[in-house]
């Protein structure tokens, strides 16, 4: 009768514990600028991986580990991360930092539009870091799917879902610039046009070299008075 009792308690036990850590949730929020601006909040953890990630999780952990993934294959990107953000109420932990270079994002001019054309690198989302030295998130796996593949939400955003890992829910979200045009992925790499900028439209147009021609004109006319 007690192995039955205890072998219950066990059971109830275990499903609690499973159904907290099915709660988890894990989401990436990816806004394109000049830069890129990363977030990801780890939310309704179980309550010992969230007391030992408050000690054990930095904000500059995740930043450092993509950086250093690039440095694997001869790339640098520069990060800058910002404090993490706490919240004992819903055992959610916040992360957030910025991602640039060109190993990231990139562009070009077209010199007939003088329109921007960037190309945006995705594929750093796919690295593993443990929030204790319990608890490892490999989102190679979780989120491995192209986001050629992703879920177009609207012109200028993209959104990814995978609620199929049994103790974690993880989704990505990917927003462009609001006046983006001519979007599209390949892969891991999003492309779009932006509007030229006024520096652009400056030093692609021939008024830049005529009054170039006419300072030095005034120039060459000065010094031939001055002699």
């Amino acid at each position: 009768m007690k192995k039955a009792l205890f072998a219950a308690v066990f059971v109830c036990f275990l499903t609690l514990s499973l159904s907290t850590l099915a709660k988890a949730e894990i989401t990436g929020n990816i806004s394109v600028g000049e830069d890129l601006y990363v977030t990801f909040d780890f939310i309704s953890l179980d309550q010992t991986v969230y007391d030992q990630a408050k000690i054990q999780f930095t904000n500059e952990k995740i930043p450092d580990i993509i950086a250093y993934n690039f440095e694997q294959r001869n790339q640098t990107v520069g990060t800058r991360a910002l404090p993490l953000d706490f919240d004992d109420a819903t055992r959610s932990i916040s992360s957030s930092f910025y991602l640039g270079g060109s190993a990231i994002i990139s562009y070009t001019i077209n010199q007939t539009t003088l329109k921007r054309i960037y190309e945006v690198k995705t594929d750093w989302r796919e690295f593993q870091v443990n929030l204790t030295d319990n608890f490892s998130i490999d989102f190679a796996q979780l989120a491995a799917t192209p986001v050629d593949e992703w879920q177009k939400q609207s012109d200028t955003t993209f959104y990814y879902e995978n609620k199929n890992t049994g103790t974690l829910d993880v989704s990505f979200h990917l927003s462009l610039p609001t006046s983006a045009s001519q979007v599209s992925a390949e892969g891991d790499t999003v492309f779009f046009e932006m509007p030229p900028l006024a520096e652009d439209i400056l030093l692609g147009t021939p008024f830049l070299v005529l009054i170039a021609l006419a300072i030095i004109l005034v120039i060459v006319l000065l010094y031939r008075k001055v002699r």
